[in-house]
This record gives C-alpha cells, structure tokens and sequence, in this order.
C-alpha cells in the first residue's frame, strides 16, 4: 500500500471513530428511554445507529466489529417486524452490546484485548433472546383467511421498485453501488437493471466519478425502513426513490381512468403516489465539518496574537496622532473583533453534548447501589467554551457519584421519610453574566453537619472548640482527603475526596459553592467562565506594576483616602455605603517599594458571595485580554492565573482572586493584618 493510500485510510478510520463515538453515546440515550417504556422510533434509531457501525467499520476494514455489530442488528430487525416482543431485558442487553463494541474498537486500535469468550457469550444471549421473545403464530382455525390483496402474495411478500441515482463522488467517500445492490438482494428476490445512459466518452471519462444509476425490482416481507436502511451511508447527495408496485399500478390505473372520462371531477394524480420518493428526498440539512480541536486551538492562539498586536498598533497609532491613520486602524480594530468573536464562537459546545453522557453512568450506577435514580437535566443549551467542557467532565462524574452515593438513600428510607422511591439528581446549566452556573442538586438525605464537624476534628483539620459557622462547616468537605464514608467501595471512601473538584474547578478559574438541607437534598453550584481563551479585564497599575483583575468578578470602584486608613486603626477595612468591606494592600502583600500616592483606588470585587477590596495606585480601565500561561519557570506562582502582553510589549500580570484571597489570610494569621474578613 503506497503512502497516500495509508493516509486515506488512516483518514477513514479516523473519522470513523469520531462517529463510533457519538452513535455509540446515541445508543447509550435511546437505550435508556427503552428501559423506561420501549417505543417503535426508539428502536428505529437503535438499529440505525447499530447499521451505521457496522457498515462504516467492514469500510475502514475491522471486520470483528462490523460480524459482532451484525448479531445485534439481526436481533434489533425482528424486534422491529414485530417478530420479537421488546421485554425489559432488551434494553440492558442493547447496552452490554454497546459497551462490547467499544472494547472492540479500543483493542481493534491497540488498546486491551477484548475478554476472550465475551463476544461469544453476548452473542448466544442476544440468539437466546431472539427465540424467547418471538412472537408466536396463531393456531389454525376452520375460518377461510382473507383473500391477500392485489400484487401481494399469501406469504407477506410486496413488490418494490427502486431507483438509485448516487453522487457522482460516491467512490470518494468509500461508497461502493455494487455492494449496496448485494444486500439488496438479500432482502429478497430482486431484479437489478444498470443504466448507462449518463456515461461520457471514453477520453471525458474520470474514473473516480460515478455516471451510472440503478433501477430495482425487489420481492420481499421486508418494510420500507429496512430497504432504505442499505442507503443510508450515501442517500445524502444521491436520489432514492422507494415504491410500492401495487400503489404506483393503482395510481396508474386512476390516473388512466381520469383521462378517459374527461366528465370526472379534477383530482391530481400526485395524490395516488407514493410518498416514499418524497421521503427520500428529506429536508435539507446543515453542513458541518469536523475538525481536529488542535486545529481550533492553533487558530485561537492566532486571533490571540492578531489581537494583541491590533492593540499595540492602536495605542501607536494614538500616540503618533496622524489622521490618515485614525479610521483604518478603527476598521482593523472592527474586523478583529468580529473575528475574535466567530472563532471564540466556533469553539462553542452547548454543555448538552457533557450532560448526555451521564444519564448511562447514572443508570448503571444505581444499579450497582441498589438505588432507584432518575437524572434530570436542564439548560442542555448553554454554550461553553470546548476547552472547559473537556476539564468540566472529571469532576462531574465525582460529584453525580457522591450525590447517589451519599445523597440519596435507599428505597426504603426513602419511602419510610415519606419520599417517592425513585430519587432524583438534577443537572442544570444556565447563563449568568458573563459566566455559567452548573448545579448539581439531588432530594436526598442533605449533609449532616455534626458528622462533618466530628470528622474534621477527628483529623485533626480544626480544634475542639473552634466556631464555625455553616458556611465554614460545609466548605470542610473541599478540604484534601476529607471524606465522610465509613467503608471502601468502588464508589467512594478511598480518601480522594471534593478537593478533586475544587482543583480542577479552580484551574477553571471558577468557584464552587455548597447548599444543603437535612432531610430534604443538597446543592452544589459551580461558576465557570464563558472561555479561557480571552477575557475581559480591568487592568490597574501599583508602583510601575501593571495588574489585571477579571472584569466578571468586579462590582465597583472607590477611592480611599490616607486620611482613611489613620481613622481606622489600622484595620483594613472600609465603609462603603454603610457597610463595613474589608480589602487587600497589593502593595504590602507583594512588598512593592515605592511611594504610595495620596488618594489610592480600591477594587471591589465578589468572591465566595463576599465582598473584598483591593488596594491599587490607579484603575487604568478596561483591558481585553488574551490569556497566556506563565510558564514552567513561573509554575510555583499562584496569585496570577496567567500573563497577557500589552499594546507597548510590556507584561501584565492576570490576577488569581481566589489564590490572593488565600495568601492574604495566612499572612493576617502571621499578624501582618492584610485582612480582617474575620474582624469584619
């Protein structure tokens, strides 16, 4: 095999995969609604997803995929004739078929080799179920049968006429016409006629189009979705028109009828035919392309740049002051920001695609417990960056798992405390600002707050006495290696507990907060920004640093006064509107020299549901920023999430709230007094 055809086929198999991936999370969903009330559509988009998998895998080669794949189809096809009846059990077993594909593939791709014999044994259960769930034939009775209707025979079969007209790149999608004709014919007898009138000279011939079409008369029991179902890889782009020989004989025959007695009322003939050739040619849908994210990720470093050095060439073009200069550099500044926004917008995903794949995880988890759960979610809409989808799913996983496993109680407590039996998990995403809110709420048992405490004190986290208000006793369980479960499962009590969370929710740069009622649920929020990629910022100056705070986070704005301080005491705290705020000196906690001017600026910002303030020399205004890491050099650095480059080259500093937040509280426990959030 020449390079390039390796390529090609790596290419297929690659996209081959990203299908697998999203039909087998498709299988996953619909298999789902099936255990709670089976559905003929239900089955139609099970066995679709099922046909797709195994036709796209036998054309990138891996045939074990596509001779398993095979069984489940075969089982999914009776149930859909009706020669199988859909029990309870059909749903579990669609998705231990689900989970053995993708074992397949992962080993297919170098991964684990699949347990030996489990192909095998999943096989003999999907035969086993196919003969305990067919439906039996009624015994025979004296009473004369109902005479068969017209073109049809006593045996169940239609005749069917089919026309096929594919694109004329069907062979650059690996599309093959001969093959599709094959399986038709196993649906039945059937009589295939080549057409060759679009065929060019033989010097215009390109031979990788296709010029010819089919034509087919088929005698089968099978329906109309089982003959289209042989199209379904290249009926996008080809004409497919499916008939029924006895309704186009019909409709012929009235149509003859109509001209012959020119007295009849007008009746369109269109209304006799088929609807199938309409079917086939669907409604027209959205192109998409996929991407590979590194591409996305390039591009986006890109428009950083591009917008960096937009801002360098604004504050040149301000500072030298030429006229002919002032309304190109506002049109650049124009398209920069289009730009910026449709490639931020590309990375997009609305965190749906996220929430879909916990509804299996669920499922098979209260299994496992013996827990009856239902996973309810809402604002599957909500659009967040992709790279903060990829980091997002960890520790949601972590706190879906504490919520079953911890949340909710059994069936029979539950049902002993007056609650329905069936417990449930809420996932709900919505738009706040410039930030997304997920909560994770569950109606179980709610956190018990003693047990908390005594399990701090028992590891030694706070002393006996300490006072600690509700807030403070909850935020004990962000802790590291807090955990509440008295015993080892594969769920929990390993010592890894929400401080997983709170490490990844902070590299996020999000907060989480933490709700609860004994006896009645618990609720966890986690803030997120919109993107990583660039942020709206406020950027400050202290001594001749420059600093800048992210805009989501900012309320307001005052002045303080040295006069201020002195009438203080010292504590750092100030009064704005009758409340008492306590705040930060960046330049005592950074140990800035340098004269501190007459009138400082305080930045007020929310952290945790509180306001803080920050004191600064001057508030510059606002800034957008374009997040850049600091570095391995800089790793130990955790007051700065990150660093953007300004429009004169220089360096500013994008600052962590959280982290100064932290580091301002252990030097106030040294007796530096920084701040005096306790005092406050």
């Amino acid at each position: 095999m020449s390079e390039m055809e390796t390529t090609a086929q790596n290419n297929w198999i690659d996209t081959f995969l990203q299908e697998a991936e999203d039909l087998l999370a498709e299988i996953d969903e619909a298999a789902l609604e099936l255990s709670e009330g089976e559905t003929t559509e239900t089955i139609h988009r099970i066995f679709r997803a099922f046909h797709t998998i195994k036709g796209s895998s036998g054309m990138c080669g891996m045939t074990v995929v596509a001779d398993f794949t095979h069984h489940i189809e075969t089982l999914l096809d009776k149930v859909r004739s009706g020669k199988v009846i859909a029990t309870p059990g059909l749903a579990d077993l669609v998705l231990a078929g689900c989970d053995q594909v993708r074992a397949i593939i992962a080993a297919e791709r170098g991964g684990e080799a699949v347990a030996a014999g489990s192909s095998e044994k999943l096989i003999e259960m999907l035969k086993a179920f196919a003969g305990e769930g067919a439906v039996s034939q009624p015994a025979a009775s004296n009473v004369a049968p109902e005479a068969p209707p017209p073109a049809k025979s006593n045996s169940g079969e239609r005749a069917w006429e089919i026309r096929f007209r594919p694109s004329s790149g069907i062979f650059n999608c690996g599309g093959n016409p001969v093959l599709l004709m094959r399986e038709l014919s196993a649906l039945g007898d059937c009589a295939v006629m080549a057409h060759t009138d679009a065929v060019p000279p033989l010097e215009e011939i390109n031979p990788t189009e296709c010029y010819l079409w089919w034509s087919a008369t088929l005698h089968s029991s099978a329906g109309q979705d089982a003959i289209r179902d042989v199209f379904m890889f290249v009926e996008d782009g080809s004409e497919l028109e499916i008939t029924d020989s006895a309704e186009r004989g019909d409709a012929a025959t009235e149509e003859h009828a109509e001209i012959a007695d020119a007295q009849s009322g007008p009746a369109s003939s269109a209304a006799h035919k088929s609807t199938d050739s309409v079917g086939a040619k669907g409604l027209a849908k959205e192109s998409t392309v996929r991407v590979p994210a590194g591409r996305l990720d390039r591009l986006v470093n890109l428009v950083g740049e591009l917008v960096m050095n937009q801002s360098r060439l604004t504050q040149i073009a301000s500072q030298i002051g030429a006229a002919e200069l002032a309304n190109p550099v506002q049109e650049i500044e124009r398209l920069v920001a289009e730009l910026r926004d449709d490639v931020l917008g590309i990375r997009m995903l609305p965190i749906g695609t996220l929430f879909s794949r916990f509804r299996r995880m669920v499922h098979d988890l209260g299994q496992e417990l013996g827990k009856d759960v239902d996973l309810v979610t809402e604002g599957a809409e909500t659009e967040l960056d992709k790279s903060i989808l990829d980091q997002l799913g960890e520790p949601l996983v972590h706190l879906l798992r504490n919520c079953i496993d911890h949340g909710l109680e059994n069936p029979e407590e539950r049902v002993a405390s007056g609650k329905p039996r069936r417990g449930v998990v809420r996932l709900n995403a919505v738009h706040m600002g410039s930030n997304v809110v997920v909560s994770i709420e569950d109606d179980g048992r709610g956190i018990n707050r003693a047990a908390v405490r005594a399990k701090a004190v028992e590891k030694q986290l706070i002393s006996h006495d300490a006072n600690l208000s509700d807030k403070e006793i909850l935020n004990l369980l962000l802790l590291p290696g807090f955990s509440t479960a008295k015993q080892v499962t594969n769920v929990s009590g390993r010592g890894v507990g929400m401080d997983v969370v709170k490490r990844h929710i902070d590299v996020l740069r999000g907060s989480i907060l933490i709700a609860s009622e004994e006896g009645k649920g618990t609720s966890i929020s986690l803030t997120l920004p919109l993107t990583l990629a660039i942020i709206e910022g406020l950027l400050v100056q202290v001594n001749d640093s420059r600093l800048i705070f992210p805009m989501s986070a900012v309320t307001e704005n005052v002045e303080l006064h040295s006069s201020e301080r002195r009438c203080k005491n010292g504590r750092n705290v100030i009064s704005v509107r009758g409340e008492l705020i306590p705040y930060v000196d960046l330049r005592a906690l950074f140990l800035m020299e340098g004269k501190v001017p007459e009138i400082e600026k305080i930045v007020i910002v929310v952290h945790e549901e509180q306001r803080v303030g920050f004191v600064v020399d001057r508030v510059l205004g606002t800034h957008q920023t374009v997040l850049q890491p600091l570095g391995r050099f800089f790793r130990k650095v955790t007051v700065a999430s990150g660093a953007t480059i300004m429009g004169d080259g220089g360096v500013a500093l994008i600052l962590d709230i959280a982290s100064i937040i932290q580091l301002a509280d252990q030097r106030a426990a040294e007796g530096l007094g920084l701040l005096a959030l306790k005092s406050a």
